[in-house]
């Protein structure tokens, strides 16, 4: 179907405006005077550059899902049948991607297919977990319960992620910023001081020869060190594409002595908020931990969950293989023996994660006090030692002529 644009005149002699999908001009005009309105114009409606490019428009961001989702359960528990909830969704939704991409969802549902179908065609708006819970909904005739599990989930993992984020992102910034000044200072203040030295004819001090043989160098092999830069960052990100290189690389994240308790920590947290919603929410178990597995974000994290669902589907209960991999901390398993005994395994899995969200905040916390000395030490090492090795001799100077 098209997508048709109108104006025409109210019942109160108001001007009135829209859209909406119709085979033809004809059944739009038909649709639209049964709204009560006096047609005045009817045409398609014009593509835009993102029909023709679909990455223009603007990118679908996790609270534009929320309130999506949340929207769409309202509806769904309010009664309204889930073509009118989507053509509903699509008319007030903003974003001109994620519009496209429920205006797609709502033409597979009407043309017969399930609703957690036609999410499964966008992979990358709703990930397996998002299509996983929705079919369950649809099974057990509760998806407007799934929907606001679904919200909340997404909620906790945008604000999870929010947190690793800005914790990573100040102290790239700062170090960012220092390189960049570094670099300035070297190709273009320390040449000046090295031609002032050179007229002087005065014998240097070993630091400042040494800054200096750094200045000409990196004024000389600028272009090849930011090549060589640049052909260091290609390789490892094709190194990290491939199966062993993730596993390598993510295994050193997890072994960093900064970064990886926190790393470890968002894994663990991820992992049992996920799961516990899909056990919450009737998806089997070894389909819960097929999915889980699948958006670990951590090569390392997903071998081990994979390889514990191996051993689960063979009749082991789901602490022990949990425990072998050596990735879950032992309070965890433990935490998930006592949840699987008791009956009770989602509702400990999200006690789990609740904790280790609580964990989370204090980690970013302490990595924030701790990177803030660090980064002040490295900032006048560098910056400092430098300047410091061009006023050196200024200050030699200055001694012989006092005496």
């Amino acid at each position: 179907m098209a997508v048709y644009v109108w104006t025409g005149i109210d019942r109160i002699g108001k001007r009135q405006k829209g859209e909406l999908e119709a085979d033809n001009a004809t059944l739009a005009r038909q649709l639209v005077i049964r709204k009560g309105i006096n047609v005045k114009n009817v045409k398609a409606k014009p593509k835009s550059l993102g029909d023709y490019f679909p990455g223009i428009g603007g990118r679908i961001k996790d609270k534009d899902i929320v309130i999506f989702v949340r929207q769409f359960a309202t509806m769904i528990d309010a009664g309204l049948p889930l073509v009118q909830c989507l053509d509903i969704l699509q008319e007030q939704q903003s974003n001109a991607n994620f519009k496209r991409v429920i205006r797609q969802i709502k033409k597979d549902v009407e043309e017969g297919s399930t609703l957690s179908d036609a999410i499964k065609k966008h992979p990358k708006v709703f990930d397996n977990l998002f299509h996983n819970l929705v079919a369950a909904g649809e099974v057990g005739g509760i998806l407007d319960v799934i929907l606001n599990r679904l919200a909340a989930y997404i909620e906790k993992i945008a604000k999870l992620k929010k947190k690793v984020k800005g914790a990573m992102t100040y102290p790239a910034i700062v170090v960012s910023i220092a390189i960049l000044v570094v670099m300035v200072i070297l190709i273009y203040v320390i040449p000046v001081f090295a031609q002032l030295f050179k007229d002087a004819g005065a014998k240097l001090p070993a630091m400042t020869v040494f800054v200096m043989d750094m200045s000409d160098f990196t004024k000389s092999y600028f272009h090849w060190m930011f090549l060589g830069l640049a052909a260091i960052i290609f390789a490892l990100r094709r190194f990290r594409k491939s199966e062993k290189g993730r596993i390598i690389t993510d295994r050193l994240i997890l072994r960093s002595p900064v970064f990886g308790l926190l790393i470890r920590k968002v894994a663990v947290a991820r992992f049992t908020r996920t799961l516990g919603t899909m056990l919450s929410s009737g998806v089997p178990i070894l389909d819960g931990l097929d999915v889980v597995a699948a958006t670990a974000g951590n090569a390392v994290v997903e071998k081990a969950i994979r390889d514990a669902r191996l051993s689960i589907s063979e009749g082991r209960p789901v602490a022990e293989p949990l425990a072998d991999t050596g990735v879950f901390p032992p309070m965890v398993t433990q935490m998930i023996a006592v949840g699987e005994a008791t009956g009770a395994l989602d509702n400990m899995l999200g006690k789990i994660a609740d904790f280790y969200d609580e964990e989370v905040d204090a980690a970013v916390d302490g990595l924030t006090a701790l990177l803030e000395p660090m980064l002040i030490l490295f900032l006048g090492v560098t910056i400092g030692g430098l300047l410091v090795a061009m006023y050196l001799p200024i200050f030699q100077l200055a001694d012989v002529v006092a005496r």
